[in-house]
């Protein structure tokens, strides 16, 4: 979605929950949830609250927060079967040689919620469709209070699902690869159906590369995201690509980041993806720098660029003016008609990962709207 007068917000769809819904969602996590009538309900409340706030704030394209999940990855256990146990956390590289800073990381996310995190030990299929739906309904009912300009709804790309559910099943990562993204597929299209736009979460395209793959060479690792892409772009086969978004990132937190691998690497895989809008990290201390990298490469034409201008884990907030030079440097790349402003990545990964307070998230997005406000009177009235 884009506009041919104005710069459009947006951000990547994660939002903080409130305490209370943190609360359903640890009970709901350890089985003491007795009528799931009763959490749809409360969810539901709290989505139609949040919708509101993003509109107020000045967001021209809302999400419903992800209240419903307790990670952007991990929800998939609840909805597909094959995955039981549990799986070992793999920190990032970069965090590895700064312990202490490991350390303090741990600290900052200790309130974050008990994050289960299965293993791939079984067929994967479609187990239980009601979660999508409640999200659906309850989405659809805000939008339709609220009015946003448009809406969108997270989804896991089977790349991702197979960072933090690793494989004991299949046997090979393709054939992992292509049974998530059958089984993916159904939840695609019902987005989408529901009148949504869809997004697809694709960190395994960047953050991969110093996670999973982090004891691999770049070259083993671009053979493993270009099977990624092809497992995606055949789940969202037949859906239009101007419903559709991607999200790439190296990562929702705050580190090092020193081995993250260069955009440059990867723009060229990243680019086959079906999507035709990308969300991407563009304002944060690591790839700032990389907006010369799009001014570079060869853009396909179709293709709508939503970089992040505000951070997703720091607490300053970005001053208009600096949000407005940010969207400029894109639309200088690509036209302004393609250009939508967004935010690094979600400002709540994971339920109850507090890195940036409520408060400030909202106030980040207000000053985003503000911003695009006043790129969009320079650009529209350059000509």
């Amino acid at each position: 979605m884009n506009s041919n007068d104005r710069i459009l917000t947006t951000h990547v769809g994660s939002l903080p929950r409130p305490d209370h819904v943190c609360d359903l969602l640890l009970a709901k996590e350890r089985g003491e949830i007795v009528r799931l009538e009763e959490f749809n309900q409360a969810v539901a409340k709290a989505v139609d609250a949040v919708v509101g706030r993003q509109v107020a704030c000045g967001v021209d394209v809302v999400s419903d927060g992800e209240f419903s999940k307790i990670g952007y990855a991990n929800y998939i256990k609840d909805r597909l079967t094959g995955f039981s146990g549990d799986s070992e956390r793999i920190p990032g590289a970069d965090l590895a040689e700064f312990p202490g800073f490991a350390k303090m990381l741990g600290e900052w996310r200790k309130n974050a919620l008990p994050l289960p995190r299965p293993c791939c030990t079984g067929e994967i299929a479609v187990k239980d469709r009601e979660p999508l739906k409640a999200d659906l309904s309850a989405f659809k009912s805000a939008v339709d209070s609220h009015r946003p300009i448009g809406a969108f709804m997270n989804a896991a790309s089977p790349g991702v699902i197979a960072v933090f559910q690793p494989d004991r099943f299949y046997g090979n990562h393709q054939s992992y690869l292509e049974a998530l993204a059958a089984a993916m597929r159904e939840e695609y299209t019902a987005i989408v159906e529901a009148g949504f736009m869809l997004q697809i979460d694709c960190p395994d395209l960047a953050m991969g590369r110093h996670t999973i793959f982090q004891k691999e060479d770049d070259a083993t690792f671009l053979k493993h995201a270009e099977e990624q892409i092809e497992a995606l772009n055949h789940a969202l086969e037949g859906l239009p690509p101007e419903r559709l978004r991607m999200h790439l990132c190296w990562g929702n937190y705050e580190g090092p980041h020193h081995k993250d691998i260069p955009l440059e690497k990867i723009i060229h895989v990243v680019l086959k993806a079906r999507p035709q809008t990308l969300l991407f990290e563009a304002s944060n201390p690591r790839h700032a720098h990389e907006w010369t990298v799009f001014r570079d490469v060869k853009i396909p034409e179709e293709k709508i660029l939503a970089p992040g201008c505000i951070d997703s884990t720091s607490n300053f907030i970005e001053h208009p003016e600096l949000v407005a030079q940010r969207i400029e440097t894109f639309a200088a790349i690509v036209g302004r008609d393609r250009v939508i402003a967004g935010s690094d990545c979600g400002f709540s990964t994971f339920a109850g990962d507090g890195l940036v307070d409520a408060d400030v998230a909202f106030a980040k997005l207000k000053s985003l709207a503000q911003g695009a406000e006043i790129a969009s009177e320079r650009l529209w009235s350059a000509r």
